[in-house]
């Protein structure tokens, strides 16, 4: 599910103890003026344009909304980001129509996370954090856009699987016309750990008509036809299309990428920290849906480490161009 820019290809034992920069600079696009906080969690006071309800399934999901007109719905299973609409009401996220909702299996589209694995490995597909409850840390407003702080830390049921303790801090950011989250990792430990994440965005689309720019020269791990060995190459096209089943993995990504949706909108995903992207579409193995969406991801393959008390800080932005 990726491949790289970079002059070396890592290697795909996504869970490892290779080391991995950890960085914590914020691009302009994420510095905030003077922050108000609002939030009083204990007391389920929250700050404008912060509300806690009851979504599918009995699940609770926290609804954003925007001065501007734009809104973000999240569920704290998962941690998962279901909706952004854009204020002319068009929802830029996708979720599948097979996805559950009953705190049992991930919630298939919007924005899972893949941590602290991604991809097949030691522990389930993608790690745990897009099926466990998180709790909600904060929420504040800035020049009238909300945001919230959710978090997750080790139990039981994590170090069944992955035998650390961390603190995940994730907060999701709405604006006019983008949505931004910073996901902060931070060692708890008494001992190193390392890990790999993604931010798993499907995005509503038609598909034929779909392209991203940005990706040309960066070294690919194509894992069609077979996912168990990646073909490497790198990438020439000036836009990547969707004629069939894509899978790949671009290393060394840039920091922005423009998604063309096919459905008339231009969509730029910017971040930080998050070195590599990933391009997937399931064509007819999804029959029902695969024509209707495309997922662009934010990744870190390489194997990030961090020492005990050490964060790993990354950044997305996704905005209506």
């Amino acid at each position: 599910m990726a491949a790289s820019c970079a002059s070396t290809l890592p290697s795909l034992s996504f869970v490892s103890s290779s080391s991995s920069s950890s960085s914590s600079n914020s691009p302009r696009w994420f510095r905030r003026s003077r922050v108000v906080a609002m939030a009083s969690v204990g007391q389920k006071v929250y700050a404008p344009g912060v509300a806690v309800s009851e979504g599918n399934g009995g699940l609770q999901k926290i609804d954003l909304k925007s001065p501007h007109g734009s809104e973000a719905e999240i569920y704290l299973f998962g941690a998962c980001i279901t909706s952004f609409k854009a204020p002319n009401g068009k929802d830029l996220l996708f979720v599948r129509p097979d996805a559950v909702f009953n705190g049992q299996k991930p919630i298939s589209g919007g924005i899972p996370h893949c941590f602290p694995q991604f991809g097949p490995g030691p522990m389930q597909q993608h790690g745990f954090a897009r099926n466990v409850n998180w709790s909600i840390a904060d929420s504040e407003v800035t020049e009238g856009d909300p945001a919230v702080t959710l978090e997750l830390k080790d139990d039981s049921y994590s170090r069944s699987m992955w035998d650390f303790s961390f603190q995940a801090l994730y907060k999701v950011s709405l604006h006019s016309t983008s949505l931004s989250t910073t996901l902060k990792i931070t060692n708890m430990d008494d001992k190193p750990f390392s890990f790999n994440s993604a931010l798993h965005t499907y995005f509503r689309a038609s598909i034929t008509g779909v392209s991203v720019k940005g990706l040309k020269g960066c070294k690919t791990l194509n894992k069609d036809p077979d996912p168990k060995n990646p073909l490497e190459g790198k990438e020439e096209r000036e836009e990547v299309t969707f004629p069939g089943f894509v899978d790949c993995i671009y290393l060394g990504a840039p920091s922005e990428l423009i998604l063309d949706n096919g459905l008339g909108d231009k969509i730029a995903i910017s971040n930080s920290s998050w070195s590599d992207a990933v391009l997937w579409n399931p064509h007819l193995q999804m029959e029902a849906c695969y024509k209707d969406f495309v997922c662009v991801e934010n990744a870190k393959i390489e194997t990030v480490q961090l020492e005990p008390k050490q964060s790993w800080v990354a950044e997305q932005k996704i905005e209506l161009v």
